[in-house]
């Protein structure tokens, strides 16, 4: 079985990239638009990965790291923060975030 290239790897991540766009700007519910941003993350990481690879330099992957760090800080902040709403009313929309700004 031959190896996947480089290009493949790109592909995949376009793939995902686009499915986390499409679904922040069509879901209105937050902790979907919040996982579809997650997932565009990781399709900008498979990205960075492929491409160290390709070249091989670590700097890609050591980017990934820090990417990787900032989005767990983002998830337990975002998801405390959404989960608190979400408690306090029974339906949640992204239109009602719009209240929070005061």
């Amino acid at each position: 079985m031959p190896e996947p290239t480089t290009l493949s790897y790109l592909i995949v991540a376009a793939l995902l990239f686009v499915m986390g766009t499409v679904g922040v700007m069509v879901r209105r519910n937050p902790l979907i638009m919040f996982m579809c941003i997650e997932l565009m993350l990781n399709a900008v990481n498979l990205s960075f990965v492929a491409l160290a690879r390709e070249l091989t330099d670590i700097n890609g992957q050591s980017i990934v790291f820090f990417v990787l760090v900032v989005a767990a800080a983002e998830v337990v902040v975002g998801l405390g923060i959404i989960v608190a709403i979400m408690r306090n009313r029974s339906s949640l929309s992204a239109d009602d975030m719009a209240e929070l700004a005061g």
